[in-house]
């Protein structure tokens, strides 16, 4: 998927579209997920985007993000506008599937509107932080 990511976030800079990525993981309980496991990663892919750690996860809660990932697109007036998946695959690619984020996110460039319909992301869970 993170291919996936990187090719879309990579086309939709043409448009003057950028992205960020956060990671609200809890890195006690899941230490794959680690600060310094970001930053390897984002070297290692050459991340065309910021990742961002949430450590306190109050980023997270602020959204209502429920997954990984979990999609947030936002007009130039910062409403949301997209609240989707990337597309249909799961872990590995559908051939001829829609880019639907990528084309959300064109539409919203265009128009500052989203689409009407928007199927929810699906992923892992975050991993939260004991209470």
């Amino acid at each position: 998927m993170l291919d996936r990511i990187i090719r879309d976030v990579g086309d939709l800079k043409a448009h003057g579209i950028g992205a960020v990525a956060i990671s609200s993981n809890d890195p006690v309980s899941y230490p794959d997920d680690s600060f310094e496991n970001m930053q390897r990663l984002a070297r290692e892919r050459q991340l065309p985007f910021p990742y961002l750690f949430d450590e306190s996860q109050a980023v997270a809660r602020a959204y209502d993000a429920v997954c990984t990932p979990d999609f947030f697109g936002y007009n130039k007036q910062l409403e949301l506008q997209y609240r989707g998946r990337l597309d249909a695959s799961k872990r590995a690619p559908v051939p001829g599937a829609i880019r639907e984020l990528y084309e959300a996110m064109v539409q919203v460039a265009e128009t500052g509107r989203g689409p009407e319909h928007q199927v929810p992301s699906m992923g892992c869970s975050i991993k939260w932080k004991a209470a």
